[in-house]
């Protein structure tokens, strides 16, 4: 930058690192802490518009409500010479959707873990009562160490303000992944958070979008109406039951598919740990067998740490963990096989039939007929 600006006599912008419709991005230098941060500021020609001076504000009030190791903290907000900012921690990397960009897609051994951690960082705002509603590629960062962080709660909505009927003229969201109900201006819910994700994962893992189309009007049709073409016609190393996974998140109907991020990310999990077992030779499989429950029930206990906050979700009860029982299925019985105990009592049961003969001979020699 050609001259320094200072933002609340304590942030001093280093270098934009991003922009969008309505803000930009800078990498700063918090001058009071001594740390770098990245701040967000509304353009000036937003910045007198009242609405979206309280969209911004919402958005800081939203997501300082989350502290999650899988969404990006936000510091503090202020106001200088009429510039609305928000201060958030700076995260070295880049977004996911400049990483498809440059490769073209992912392997599903590589999107498993980005999407799962995205799976817990969203959850964590379900459980939190947030629905974000503009879950996309763009919205996630990507560390060199591989660690995704969820950001831009913008349009998120509170799940206590939002009534099932309520109907809007506007849509808010990127038209590219938002639900089929945000495309007809229904109410948001957890599963609409869900379906975007079910587009990022088909995104990832196919290098394609599941629905192209020339406008946004044309798109959103697609959305309400249209059924994708499987993953698996894309990218054939996509395994049966990932491709369930996919097309379930992609489901019209929102109570067809997960009833929030959380109960996706648990079937992902479950699923990757069956990944890595396909591929196990038999001998790794018998030594692999006796942790395989342990590394199960350890994911499962850590991802859901991850995205508890104590309060339930709404319904939390109702949710259908069929799938994850079904992908769990295979490891539990592997694990239920104890191939020690069967090799001692076949030993045994072969040593105790070739006495009998030997004890026949003793009693007839000394009881002779």
């Amino acid at each position: 930058m050609s001259e320094s600006i200072i933002l609340g006599e304590r942030y001093e912008l280093e270098e934009r690192i991003g922009s969008g419709g309505m803000a930009m991005v800078f990498r700063a230098r918090d001058l009071m802490l001594e740390r770098t941060v990245a701040i967000k500021t509304l353009r000036k020609d937003y910045s007198n518009d009242p609405n979206f001076r309280e969209r911004f504000r919402e958005e800081a009030k939203a997501a300082a409500k989350l502290s999650h190791p899988n969404i990006v903290t936000v510091h503090d907000f202020g106001l200088d010479s009429d510039r609305l900012y928000l201060v958030m921690e700076y995260v070295p990397g880049t977004d996911l959707k400049t990483l498809l960009k440059k490769d073209g897609g992912l392997t599903v051994e590589r999107a498993l873990p980005l999407i799962t951690q995205a799976c817990a960082g969203v959850g964590f705002a379900h459980r939190a009562g947030v629905v974000h509603c503009d879950v996309k590629p763009q919205n996630m960062l990507v560390t060199p160490d591989g660690l995704l962080k969820v950001v831009d709660f913008g349009i998120a909505r509170a799940l206590s303000a939002i009534k099932p009927d309520e109907k809007t003229k506007v849509v808010w969201g990127s038209p590219n992944y938002f639900s089929p109900e945000q495309a007809s201006g229904a109410a948001p819910s957890p599963a609409s958070d869900v379906y975007a994700l079910g587009v990022v994962l088909y995104e990832m893992t196919t290098g394609y979008l599941p629905f192209k189309a020339s406008n946004s009007q044309e798109l959103a049709k697609l959305h309400r109406e249209a059924l994708p073409t499987p993953p698996r016609n894309f990218n054939p190393e996509i395994s049966l039951e990932f491709e369930e996974v996919i097309l379930k998140a992609l489901s019209k109907n929102p109570s067809q598919r997960y009833r929030s991020a959380v109960q996706m990310g648990r079937v992902l999990v479950e699923l990757g740990t069956q990944t890595k077992e396909k591929y196990m030779s038999p001998t790794e499989m018998l030594t692999h067998s006796n942790t395989t429950a342990q590394s199960v029930s350890t994911s499962r206990s850590t991802y859901h740490a991850s995205t508890d906050t104590g309060a339930p979700l709404p319904n939390e009860s109702d949710l259908d963990y069929s799938e994850t029982n079904r992908y769990a299925s295979s490891s539990s019985e592997l694990q239920n096989i104890d191939w020690l105990t069967w090799i001692i009592g076949l030993t045994a049961l072969i040593a105790f039939g070739g006495l009998i003969p030997f004890w026949l001979w003793v009693y007839y020699t000394l009881n002779p007929p």
